[in-house]
């Protein structure tokens, strides 16, 4: 997969940015070290002015890339939808059974995020904790219309569409596709986050994880034997 994914470029919304972060050694900076605070301290808590003391430069240097924090957490969440998708493309393009094209997108969308060496300045696996415990606060705003036809969360749109077709090539008389595609990604994060923090509300733990109850709840939903 690393050598796969070699020279990719994730493309994100330019809308989304003042400068091109990928574009300077500064801008890498800005976001490793933005991805590092914001899973210590939250977003809440994480702010411009720590972040260029934490990088040594002036936080007006910063707005040169971000117009403000939201923008930010924006471009590190859809990033991170592109890095999934890519994964999820490259892991099922030469798989001919839908059954098991399905079943390795539910993993790859579900599972425990390892660090990806061919992004050198992100930690995926840092982000992934970010996404989980901070993608909700993307979207529930009061601007999420206006941003939405911005194309803010396309990428992330793309993704549940891509799922539900892979659904559709399992069942073609489902009747739910889309919603059952967005089930998948916006439980599989929620499972995460409680098996971390509210355990008792979840039969996931560390013999049961996200991806086999997902992939339970989908193909008994779809009627379906998971083998072949």
């Amino acid at each position: 997969m690393d050598r796969l994914l070699q020279g990719v470029t994730i493309k994100i919304n330019d809308k989304l940015f003042v400068k091109n972060p990928e574009s300077s050694e500064l801008g890498k900076r800005i976001i490793e070290i933005s991805i590092q605070m914001i899973n210590e301290m939250g977003f809440e808590n994480f702010t411009f002015k720590k972040l260029g003391l934490k990088i040594g430069s002036n936080e007006s240097s910063i707005y040169r890339y971000f117009e403000n924090k939201h923008k930010l957490l924006l471009y590190l969440t859809s990033w991170y939808w592109g890095w999934m998708e890519y994964q999820m493309v490259f892991a099922t393009n030469s798989i001919k059974s839908s059954k098991e094209k399905l079943l390795k997108a539910i993993l790859i969308m579900t599972r425990e995020v390892k660090e990806d060496s061919a992004f050198s300045h992100i930690n995926e696996v840092l982000l992934n904790k970010i996404v989980i415990n901070e993608y909700s606060k993307s979207y529930l705003t009061k601007e999420v219309d206006a941003e939405n036809k911005e194309g803010f969360y396309i990428i992330y749109k793309r993704l549940i569409g891509r799922l539900g077709e892979m659904i559709t090539e399992v069942d073609s008389d489902y009747q739910y596709p889309t919603s059952l595609a967005s089930t998948i990604l916006e439980n599989g994060l929620h499972q995460h986050f409680l098996k971390e923090h509210f355990p008792s509300l979840t039969d996931c733990n560390d013999k049961v994880t996200p991806t086999q109850y997902l992939t339970h709840l989908v193909f008994n939903t779809l009627n379906k034997e998971i083998d072949e």
